[in-house]
């Protein structure tokens, strides 16, 4: 098969020879548990790139295929140089990008040559779109039947909404993520992350695992739908199922302790401080610190985890009239003593001076190729065997196209 793949920065061509020298082996070897595994990596912004970085990170060998015009998160800045902005730094390590047209007939040819070296294909392109590029589910899979084929769409393909545009802002509306705030104070509003992206990203890359260990027991590739909106609708009702987890209903919805205005954090003599006084031997320890060691017998909203739920507002009044008599460090110290967990709001700039998170290494200041030193954080989770890695940092518009395309080395 010949075709011809257009490099980055230039207009030179590279004659592509047979499939199997399309995609070489990544150079770069990994440590992850899922070495050896090929992800082609269809997608932008934040929900799909989070997912195939969790991916990299765990040692699969990514290829990112992006437009011309790049990963629309490349132009988040500050940056050191235009397209390398810190959300795309984070979100698209352990990845190589190759930059091509899908619209292209020779582009899409060579999209079509990686299919076929291809494990998994992720995308997060709308469904319409992908069939007028003929890089639907059912055109791929009829070129590499093994395919593990993973779509994150906005909408379930068997509900109305179906082929709509969705964006984090939106899923928490539409999940009652923001809904929720409203509930606690009047006001609904979006909470300051990309959390609906982030979460339904971490289900895409679960579900892609489970599909992998399918794969290796039988063989089969399979189409996999994650859908953000029935996601995130079943993220938030895990939680807030309430009376309506019964057929007919035995109350309201929603989780009353985690509603209530009062429940924290607390002001201090000095800042704010969360803390969680939750079981039976939480109350009796801590209400004996504050001089009322009889509370839970004498008062019966205290006195059971059923009724504390069930007067959460009067029980949060409790802890935030008790608060403002110590400073955060000492109240660190006394509720460590009597086994409360507790812990200071921390700011954003507060994590990278947090004790904790440097003992364990979670920082890691690296030299980019491009972008001079840059500060990343290494994947949390821990494998005795497995370890996850980073190997690549993310990578320029196009700066693999002659290694993955061409089997040679990037220029």
């Amino acid at each position: 098969m010949y075709v011809n793949a257009k490099l980055f920065k230039g207009c030179s061509v590279v004659m592509l020879q047979q499939a199997p020298e399309i995609w070489p082996d990544d150079s770069i070897p990994a440590s992850g548990p899922l070495r050896g595994v090929r992800v082609l990596d269809l997608t932008t912004v934040v929900m799909g790139p989070s997912a195939t970085q969790m991916l990299g990170d765990l040692g699969a060998d990514v290829v990112k295929v992006e437009t011309p015009g790049g990963d629309s998160m490349r132009l988040i800045g500050p940056w050191r140089n235009p397209g390398m902005g810190p959300m795309f730094l984070q979100a698209n390590r352990n990845k190589r990008s190759v930059m091509l047209d899908l619209k292209n007939v020779d582009d899409k040819a060579s999209v079509l040559a990686l299919v076929e070296r291809a494990d998994v294909l992720v995308t997060n392109v709308r469904p319409a779109g992908l069939q007028r590029l003929g890089l639907d589910d059912a055109s791929v899979r009829a070129i590499n039947p093994g395919l593990i084929y993973c779509a994150a769409v906005g909408y379930g393909s068997a509900g109305r909404h179906s082929g709509k545009p969705v964006y984090d802002d939106l899923m928490q509306a539409a999940s009652g993520i923001a809904g929720l705030f409203g509930a606690i104070d009047g006001k609904p509003r979006y909470a300051p992350v990309n959390m609906c992206d982030r979460i339904v990203g971490l289900y895409a890359a679960n579900a892609i695992m489970a599909a992998l260990v399918h794969k290796g027991r039988t063989g089969q590739g399979q189409a996999i739908e994650v859908p953000m909106f029935e996601t995130m609708a079943q993220f938030v009702l895990a939680d807030h199922m309430g009376g309506h987890a019964f057929e007919p209903s035995l109350g309201p919805v929603g989780y009353g302790r985690i509603l209530a205005t009062t429940r924290g954090p607390y002001p201090t003599k000095d800042g704010y401080l969360s803390l969680v006084v939750y079981t039976d031997k939480h109350w009796r320890s801590f209400t004996a610190l504050v001089g009322c060691p009889d509370l839970l017998d004498r008062d019966e909203r205290f006195g059971t985890p059923q009724n504390r739920n069930l007067n959460a507002q009067q029980i949060g009044e409790f802890l935030a009239s008790q608060l403002p008599a110590r400073t955060n460090a000492e109240w660190l110290v006394v509720l460590t003593d009597i086994d409360i967990p507790a812990s200071p709001v921390n700011s954003l700039q507060d994590l990278f001076d947090d004790p904790h998170l440097n003992e364990v290494g979670l920082f890691e200041t690296v030299q980019h190729p491009t972008e001079g030193a840059v500060n990343v954080t290494k994947f949390p989770v821990i494998f005795s065997d497995t370890p996850a890695d980073i190997r690549r940092l993310a990578p320029n518009l196009g700066e693999h196209n002659a290694e993955v395309l061409g089997g040679g080395s990037a220029k």
